[in-house]
């Protein structure tokens, strides 16, 4: 059985590795990753688009000066989506999430072994905690980069405009906000550091304590070793 110490810091680990997995669960299914404003012209009149999406789907409205309003409606961003390049990307953002929510998994299974056993292997313990966050870590970083990559590099909005709006010509201008499905990325990559600070101060004083034992035996004269 782990000692109380042990089995209370790889529990406070455990925990930082679940919410981290509810939170990335949270960040695939909400839709509130960027609202934008995209303004186009059109004969006689300009118009406004207001988007608000995530990975899977979103919402839009359109404002035709001088302030019509036609009615909210919601799209599919696959669906929505033409170009290859922006497509691609969103895969690949929705792909990375995925692989980092198996991460977490795997690093919550490896810390609640460990608050509960003694693994023999040496994969099962601090070093497969620290394998996984940081997989998990980076992924998400990862994920915090492509999509902003998506939005302004390659015009995602934009693209979306044109799917819930028909006319509509030269392109005015956009402004972007991202929004708290976006954000609270970051609260992955806070948790995921913190459990990482929790198992390394375990293993430190681990370390610490295994070799603050084998001092006596290094610093005793060599007669009494040899006796």
């Amino acid at each position: 059985m782990p000692s109380r110490k042990k089995t209370s810091m790889f529990a406070s680990a455990f925990c930082g590795c679940v919410s981290s997995f509810v939170v990335i669960c949270v960040v695939l299914a909400t839709p509130r990753w960027v609202s934008s404003e995209v303004r186009f012209s059109r004969t006689n009149s300009s118009v406004t688009i207001s988007l608000a999406y995530g990975l899977f789907r979103g919402t839009c409205e359109q404002f035709v000066d001088p302030g019509l309003q036609v009615s909210k409606t919601t799209f599919q961003v696959a669906d929505a989506l033409s170009s290859t390049g922006s497509r691609s990307l969103n895969v690949a953002i929705i792909v990375v999430l995925v692989l980092a929510l198996l991460s977490s998994l795997l690093s919550s299974g490896f810390t609640c072994t460990n608050a509960v056993s003694n693994p023999y292997q040496t994969f099962l313990g601090p070093v497969g905690v620290y394998t996984w966050n940081s997989v998990c870590g980076v992924l998400t970083l990862i994920a915090m980069i492509l999509f902003p990559v998506n939005v302004q590099g390659n015009s995602l909005s934009e693209e979306l405009a044109h799917g819930c709006s028909t006319s509509l010509q030269k392109h005015l201008g956009s402004k972007h906000n991202y929004g708290y499905s976006y954000w609270i990325m970051l609260l992955v990559l806070v948790l995921n550091i913190a459990s990482l600070i929790i198992i390394y101060f375990y293993d430190h004083a681990r370390y610490s304590k295994k070799k603050e034992q084998e001092r006596p035996i290094e610093e005793a004269p060599k007669d009494v070793i040899l006796f």
